[in-house]
């Protein structure tokens, strides 16, 4: 290969180093969407097998109204539940107004089911005595904590709403487009890879489709499952709105550790209704759910689809939850998952002979 001149590779150090350039400021352009893209990729991903049979049902249909068609579709997945549990906390705040207002004008003695806790049941009764017995001293606790509450977390609410709301306003909208032009979408990503990692790049994206979807189907029926055995529970425990309860558990379950704050929940209406043995029974058989459910199930779920051990399953949920949030539940296995099969075709690739 004959030797570049000191011009030549001046040039490609100078092009080099303005793509580098370039593909850093466009980054940092793009930072606050890159969340929202990384949604619409995984969404995606995940409703691109119901969009090729769509098109296959219905040749004739274009893309557009097909893309707008799923598209709506996943807004009213995320929508309605949100709808229906706010307007539920909107009824059951009434009662909770109420209680306020009385505990104002004449205060609320300790209710009866403290005194049958199997502990920290004389410390409870001295602390809502000194809080909520009294007219005079519930209202100025009420008073104080309701101006921490606004003073603290009113702004910060107000801000998260918004921002989440843009976030999922750009999540729509990436996913209109990413349905619509999926083929030249995927064409391109070919090229690419094949241009940069040649064969290694089409096993690579392989591989992470197959993380994607498979973490997806492992959260979802993960997810379902919990719910449906801890609407039973709800419901032979006596906790309010089984049902309700239920399908929050079943959407917290899709979390790791997320279903934590339905039984809480659940146990905290129990208490409030006071019946303690049953709190503690459904916080119980809540957290060995929970337990069995992501620690076993989940991961083998996921694994059996990818070809990824159990720990490496758990480790990339995990680790991917820790480090990148929500996104992490895609992102962390599918990173694994790619990592381990570059690992695999290392070892197992039979080295040549020596010259």
């Amino acid at each position: 290969m004959p030797s570049q001149s000191p011009d030549a590779r001046r040039g490609m150090i100078a092009r080099a180093t303005l793509i580098v350039l370039l593909i850093a400021l466009g980054l940092w352009i793009v930072s606050g969407f890159l969340p929202a893209l990384i949604w619409a990729i995984v969404i995606a991903v995940a409703i691109d097998p119901l969009v090729e049979r769509a098109e296959a049902r219905f040749p004739t249909t274009s893309r557009s109204l097909i893309a707008l068609l799923f598209t709506l579709a996943f807004a009213l997945v995320v929508l309605v539940p949100i709808g229906f549990a706010v307007a539920q906390g909107a009824r059951e705040s009434h009662d909770i107004f109420a209680w306020i207002a009385d505990a104002r004008h004449h205060g609320v003695p300790p209710p009866a089911w403290i005194a049958t806790l199997p502990f920290g049941s004389v410390e409870l009764t001295g602390w809502w005595r000194d809080h909520f017995a009294d007219p005079v001293t519930a209202t100025a606790y009420l008073d104080g904590l309701q101006h921490t509450l606004i003073a603290t977390n009113g702004t910060l609410i107000g801000k998260g709403i918004a921002h989440r709301s843009v976030i999922f306003g750009f999540t729509v909208l990436a996913l209109f487009f990413l349905v619509r032009d999926r083929d030249a979408f995927i064409a391109q990503c070919r090229s690419a890879s094949a241009k940069m990692l040649g064969p290694t790049g089409e096993r690579i994206g392989k591989q992470a489709l197959l993380s994607v979807r498979g973490t997806i189907d492992g959260l979802v029926l993960v997810g379902l499952g919990v719910g449906a055995v801890m609407a039973v529970v709800y419901f032979v425990f006596g906790v309010p709105h089984p049902v309700l309860l239920g399908l929050f558990t079943a959407l917290a379950a899709m979390i790791p550790f997320g279903p934590v704050v339905a039984f809480a929940l659940a146990a905290l209406l129990l208490l409030a209704q006071g019946s303690p043995g049953a709190a503690i029974a459904v916080a119980v058989i809540g957290f060995a759910v929970e337990f069995i459910a992501g620690h076993f199930i989940r991961p083998a779920l996921i694994g059996s689809a990818t070809r990824l051990p159990f720990l490496w399953v758990l480790i990339g949920i995990l680790g991917g939850v820790e480090t990148l949030g929500l996104l992490g539940l895609f992102v962390g296995p599918a990173t694994m998952a790619v990592l381990v099969m570059l690992w695999r075709e290392l070892v197992e690739h039979e080295p040549g002979p020596v010259a």
